[in-house]
């Protein structure tokens, strides 16, 4: 067999060529035609607890620390994840515009949320099962919190019962619920949050109808992941695999529910300025502009693109707080320029305690606010109120 016969044979056939070259431009990222979802980082080991520089840097740590499962579950998003991306998109498409002249030791973060001071606009959002992270859970975060002096708010589909995490620590709480369609579970759970010391009710109403494709397709411990069996009920059955237990919300919804509050009553998940008003007009005290960290309706909007929309619209009537893809000082000061009044921290505050437990989740939230500090000296805002809209450039698709 010649040279020319052995190139052939062992060469590259057409179709290898072509599947090669489209593996090529799907993995470019200038093309962003596909994206991976655990990238290579620059290190080739875990860093340690005093080297960590950034919240990212917890990430991988995060993912060794927990099943497979378990990290699956708090990184996916709805669907195709486009709208996962697009939450830590959309901050690249904010610039800020720098001014200069106040050093990071004389800025004060220091705000103020229905009547109580709070250190910080930093908050933690309320994100579920928290003992899968780490064996103390919500527990941890709590003391995190407090140690920090930042607002935590405990999910409804917490691993401990909200009363156990209040008596964990003496920091502020605030009590997230998914509502039912009875009026008696809503009644006692919201009369027992409030009696262990809920500074608000948080009521969620983004998080309707959710498939998490990545589930789909990945097989942990010889069978489909506990959260795709958990959140595929047959009621009723249907071909897009998702249970209707919340299919029902409406306006209404918060008619019943704020007479059983005492504390203000906000509602999570409003993504546009006539949903922010229709809040209002049904008496909610509070908006939290979020898409469920991608993990609600797909190729949705991010949060920050509608933030200003949304702060047009309640023209100052009621606080607007906002979450979904925040990890850097940064991130938060662009929100806040935008026009929000605290941003809540999610994925970031759960890398933390499953990479180093209640200390990891402790520096996340000051590494944060170091930052935050830092960008503010950056643009010559010493206080939250000398923050505004002239800071950044906006250049949303």
């Amino acid at each position: 067999m010649g040279q020319a016969e052995h190139a052939w044979r062992h060469g590259f056939s057409r179709r290898q060529a072509i599947a090669g070259l489209g593996s090529f431009l799907a993995a470019s990222p200038l093309l962003h035609a596909q994206r991976d979802p655990w990238p290579l980082g620059a290190h080739r080991r875990f860093m340690g607890f005093d080297e960590i520089r950034d919240v990212f840097d917890f990430e991988p740590l995060f993912r060794a620390n927990v099943p497979l499962s378990i990290y699956d579950y708090s990184a996916h998003g709805t669907e195709s994840e486009f709208t996962l991306y697009r939450n830590r998109d959309a901050f690249d498409w904010v610039q800020l515009v720098g001014g200069g002249g106040v050093a990071p030791a004389d800025v004060d973060t220091s705000t103020e949320l229905f009547g109580r001071a709070m250190p910080s606009p930093i908050m933690l959002a309320p994100t579920s099962r928290q003992r899968d992270l780490h064996p103390d859970g919500e527990l941890g975060m709590h003391r995190a919190a407090t140690t920090t002096s930042t607002t935590m708010i405990v999910s409804n589909a917490s691993s401990f019962p909200f009363t156990r995490i209040a008596e964990e620590a003496e920091g502020p709480l605030w009590y997230q619920r998914y509502a039912t369609r009875e009026l008696d579970p809503n009644r006692a759970a919201l009369d027992e949050g409030q009696e262990a010391g809920a500074q608000t009710i948080v009521v969620t109403i983004d998080q309707q109808a959710t498939l998490y494709e990545r589930d789909l397709h990945v097989r942990h411990l010889g069978g489909a992941p506990r959260q795709v069996r958990r959140r595929t009920p047959p009621n009723p059955p249907n071909p897009y695999r998702v249970g209707a237990g919340r299919l029902w919300y409406e306006w209404k919804l918060f008619d019943d529910l704020k007479p059983l509050c005492q504390v203000p009553m906000l509602a999570k998940g409003i993504l546009t300025g006539e949903g922010a008003k229709m809040c209002l007009a049904h008496g909610v005290d509070g908006i939290i502009v979020s898409n469920h960290g991608g993990r609600s309706l797909d190729y949705g909007p991010s949060t920050l693109e509608v933030l200003q929309e949304i702060v047009e619209a309640v023209g100052g009537r009621v606080p607007v707080i906002i979450d979904s893809g925040f990890r850097r000082g940064t991130d938060v000061l662009k929100a806040l320029a935008l026009g929000a009044n605290a941003v809540c921290l999610g994925r970031a505050s759960r890398w933390g305690l499953g990479a180093f437990g209640e200390p990891g989740a402790q520096k996340v939230i000051e590494m944060i606010n170091a930052e935050l500090r830092q960008a503010m000296a950056s643009v010559g805002a010493a206080t939250l109120a000398d923050i505004n809209r002239t800071m950044v450039k906006t250049n949303f698709p």
